[in-house]
């Protein structure tokens, strides 16, 4: 036998094995974050909404439902960027306080609402403009909750109610009044 044995030089070198190393690294980031967007997709499938022309020439924006039946999108509060939830059961526009604060949205003394969890007590603001894909309402009074948690704000129906909201097959049109 004129096989030579391994010697312990002949394995990858150094740089060879952190280049090993860092091609797993990225290649695991990649997954990780190809994995959060497809979450992200799930729970929030309008994230890049914007109105259209409906076939009567009338302005609309049309949503999906997401994974869970609600319907959740992508809009704007005083032009910042915000994840709305559509609820038809909301009377204003609520939302957490810690984002209310990162919007700069000043704060009134609100009282008491009763919600889903029961009676909280409230703060009040007033918001400039709210808009979702291109349909627009301004000056609209808002419900800022204390405990809400996460960054989702409640679309409630001093927004919705100056649209025509039409649901059908797992959509929800949202247009001008005709």
């Amino acid at each position: 036998m004129n096989a030579k044995l391994p010697r312990p030089n002949d394995g990858p070198s150094r740089l060879g094995r952190a280049m090993l190393f860092g091609a797993w690294v990225a290649g695991t980031a990649l997954i990780a974050m190809l994995f959060q967007n497809y979450l992200d997709h799930r729970e929030n499938p309008n994230q890049n909404i914007a109105f259209e022309v409906g076939p009567d020439g009338i302005a609309q924006v049309v949503l999906q439902q997401n994974q869970e039946g609600h319907y959740v999108a992508t809009g704007t509060i005083n032009g910042e960027s915000v994840v709305f939830l559509l609820d038809t059961g909301a009377t204003t526009v609520s939302l957490p306080q810690g984002l209310a604060r990162q919007l700069g949205l000043p704060l009134r003394p609100g009282g008491m609402s009763k919600t889903a969890n029961g009676m909280v007590q409230t703060w009040t603001t007033r918001i400039d403009s709210v808009s979702l894909g291109g349909l627009t309402a301004r000056n609209l009074r808002a419900t800022v909750l204390p405990n809400f948690p996460g960054d989702q704000v409640l679309l409630g129906m001093d927004f919705l109610k100056r649209f025509e909201l039409i649901q059908r097959g797992g959509k929800l049109t949202i247009r001008l009044p005709s």
